[in-house]
């Protein structure tokens, strides 16, 4: 059951949809387009100290109405199980489109959602906590969130540290947007866990 407080609208001129279509990769209605994954492509810099032995697990595209979105990256030093909330992780987004924050962090508690009821005091939290880490984005910018398993989400832009949500729980709903079974977008998340198409 969703939580019942009042929802975050997004501030966009199109429609609803095309907004939480545009932002995450748990999106209803989003397409993924496999993007084959390459073992040899070299990991992001900033996962050299945190994620040691991160190998490329899985790509895809990001595309609602054919307009590439994103391009999203699974990065672990061992294969992605089951929704991979045990295992130490990174998810690198690489962005094809402006995008504003507000609607970043909007999409995200949304989708988050979609996975798990929990209160309007974590709502707030959480938003909060997202707010500064997440900024506008253009085409070519990054955003890698780090999965420390039971303890927090470490967020960079651009191979910049960010900052961290400690709270294991907030990390396991926001990987979850892409690697829960219960995902809105089952074909990319596929395309991360199995090495793409």
């Amino acid at each position: 059951m969703r939580h019942p407080a009042a929802p975050v609208r997004p501030r966009c001129g199109t429609t609803r949809r095309a907004c939480l279509a545009a932002l995450t990769g748990g999106v209803l209605l989003s397409a993924g387009v496999a993007v084959r994954a390459r073992s040899d492509m070299a990991a992001p810099p900033e996962l050299a100290g945190e994620l040691p032995g991160a190998h490329l697990r899985g790509s895809g595209a990001m595309r609602f109405l054919g307009m590439r979105i994103y391009d999203a990256r699974l990065w672990a030093p061992a294969a992605v199980n089951g929704d991979g909330a045990s295992q130490p992780l990174a998810l690198e987004l690489v962005y094809a489109r402006n995008i504003k924050a507000d609607l970043i962090v909007s999409s995200s508690l949304r989708e988050m959602q979609r996975l798990a009821t929990f209160s309007a005091e974590q709502s707030a939290r959480w938003t909060q906590a997202m707010t500064p880490l997440f900024p506008n984005v253009k085409p070519g910018d990054r955003i890698t969130g780090i999965q420390r398993p039971g303890q927090s989400a470490r967020f960079y832009f651009n191979g910049a540290l960010r900052g961290e949500v400690a709270d294991a729980e907030f990390t396991r709903l926001f990987f979850g947007i892409w690697l829960s079974p219960r995902t809105s977008d089952p074909q990319l998340r596929q395309q991360l866990v199995s090495g793409g198409a």
